[in-house]
């Protein structure tokens, strides 16, 4: 294993298929570990607490900001933050496992301009808007309103691909898992 990267960021736009490709990857490879990240947000579907964020009401998440709890957070929407709390980061380290973050484009760039060559950032690229948002109204999980606010940010999202390690296309899903099974071993082999 490559001891030089010790984590692995994807990031895409909402409905990219980032979730689906971090989840198989955690399967396949033992030494990772999913970082759990932090949300304002209420929690969608069958999401829970500790296991796929950690959910803190806007006034607890801004509390944690002031006391410097954040490796990097951000205000993804208007009074809706996401970020990395520093002791999920040394909760994975202490395992000496990979942390792997399925993250919104800017926090991935924080987290790799913060980490630099220990990080891998890859960023999943959606064949178009027209089947995000196909993808994005499937899921069933948002209103017709937040999936424009989607659409209209992944537009200015899919503009920072170029300052992602990896650009990992999107267009037929069995393909796009061989392939980032291909960069971890890649990475780690």
């Amino acid at each position: 294993m490559n001891v030089q990267v010790n984590i692995l960021i994807f990031s895409a736009p909402s409905g990219a298929g980032k979730t689906t490709i971090v989840h198989h990857l955690l399967k396949k490879f033992p030494s990772l570990e999913f970082s759990v990240s932090a949300t304002s947000r209420t929690p969608r579907g069958k999401e829970q607490n500790g296991k796929d964020y950690y959910f803190l009401s806007s006034d607890e998440f801004r509390r944690r900001v002031d006391n410097n709890e954040f490796v990097e957070w951000e205000e993804v929407y208007p009074e809706t933050f996401y970020g990395t709390l520093k002791d999920e980061i040394k909760r994975i380290s202490d395992k000496n496992h990979i942390a792997v973050f399925d993250i919104d484009v800017k926090g991935g760039l924080n987290l790799k301009q913060l980490y630099g060559a220990k990080a891998l950032a890859v960023f999943v690229q959606p064949p178009s808007l027209a089947v995000l948002r196909k993808r994005l109204t499937a899921r069933g999980s948002d209103a017709p309103e937040v999936i424009e606010r989607r659409l209209a940010k992944a537009e200015e999202e899919m503009s920072y691909a170029p300052q992602f390690d990896v650009i990992l296309a999107n267009e037929d899903l069995e393909k796009t898992l061989k392939e980032a099974e291909r960069i971890i071993e890649d990475v780690f082999n």
